[in-house]
């Protein structure tokens, strides 16, 4: 059998039992161990960290530069619209049903193929590293962000996602802020107090109308939308003494976190906190050789509304992969066979413009 095809037949029947093992994000164990023994039946020696399984190729260098070839294993949980049985493998029709199938099974299962493909090869380019890593739909700490210190210097990645084969070469940032705008109680019969919850609404529409200069190509404008409001008030005579709502606010390349917030500490009547300042945006040059390969075999480059595992990486990286992300987290979720196929066939090929 030809060594591409049988790539295939091997990667469709490692994410049907993928499919089949629940593996919500925090509970990735036995999907782990599920990957752990596809190297195993390979004799690819492997590394374990938490729910993160690594290998290196056979003839790692550690003089050479270092590639990492990446996608995740967590999946979110179906969605209540789901008619199929979202860990029945189905196919149908040329495509293959099941949760987690396109986000991010059929990358996964792709690179690993890429991965086995280059693995015993002699004198390449660049070392490679394929992980299969944990927690990615919650941007959890035990994931990636865990693994990237015990691994060897990267030099660059390649995050598998749905894209259609795309290569999303940026990524939004996402911020979420909490805010508390204080006041003072009173009675709302004797018109006393300050109302929290009118300092507030000022706060809301200065986010609903303002707009940073700064306006990406790839991305567009900074994104902020209040996404929830309450008040401590159960009553209908008091005035509010505070306030609380949230921010969500999608980054484009061209802002850091920090500038971000200085700019609401300077308009809003709330005290703001962040709850995390890690999900930044990224980029990786245009000019990059692993893009300029990616755009010779046909693929445009765009600017991702959706984050990934890409954020956490302090290295450059190239988000692409098969499927198509409009498909992701939805009811009775699927990938195209063919994708799979294509998808292989465009790993390999994209490496082997630098390898």
């Amino acid at each position: 059998m030809d060594e591409i095809k049988l790539l295939y037949k091997e990667a469709v029947d490692l994410l049907k039992q993928l499919i089949t093992i629940p593996s919500f994000s925090k509970e990735e164990d036995q999907t782990a161990d599920c990957i752990a023994h596809f190297f195993d039946k390979k004799q690819i020696p492997y590394n374990r960290v938490e729910n993160n399984i690594w290998a290196t190729n056979l003839y790692f260098d550690i003089y050479k530069p270092t590639i990492l070839l990446n996608s995740h294993h967590d999946t979110v949980k179906p969605n209540s619209g789901y008619q199929l049985n979202p860990f029945d493998p189905i196919v149908t029709n040329e495509k293959l049903y099941g949760l987690g199938s396109n986000d991010a099974g059929g990358c996964l299962v792709s690179l690993l193929a890429c991965f086995v493909y280059y693995y015993n090869k002699p004198d390449l380019s660049y070392n490679l590293i394929i992980a299969a890593t944990a927690e990615e739909e919650i941007s959890g700490k035990n994931g990636v962000e865990a693994l990237i210190p015990q691994l060897p210097t990267i030099d660059f990645a390649i995050v598998g996602e749905p894209t259609l084969l795309d290569l999303a070469i940026a990524e939004r940032g996402l911020m979420v802020v909490d805010a508390i705008v204080t006041g003072i109680a009173g009675h709302a019969a004797r018109n006393e107090g300050e109302n929290a919850l009118y300092k507030a609404v000022k706060d809301i529409e200065w986010i609903r109308q303002y707009h940073f200069d700064k306006v990406s190509n790839l991305l567009g404008p900074v994104k902020m939308t209040v996404t929830s409001f309450n008040t401590e008030n159960k009553q209908h005579n008091m005035v509010p003494a505070s306030a609380e709502y949230i921010i969500d606010i999608r980054v484009n390349e061209l802002y850091r976190f920090e500038e971000i917030l200085e700019t609401l500490k300077a308009n809003l009547n709330a005290d703001i906190s962040p709850r995390s300042t890690r999900i930044k945006s990224t980029l990786i040059d245009p000019s990059h050789p692993i893009v300029q390969v990616g755009e010779s075999l046909g693929s445009i480059y765009y600017g991702s509304p959706t984050t990934s595992d890409k954020a956490l990486m302090p290295f450059p990286a190239l988000k692409v992969g098969p499927g198509d992300s409009a498909r992701s987290h939805t009811a009775d979720e699927f990938i195209y066979l063919l994708e799979i196929e294509k998808g292989i066939e465009f790993y390999i090929n994209l490496l082997k413009g630098v390898l």
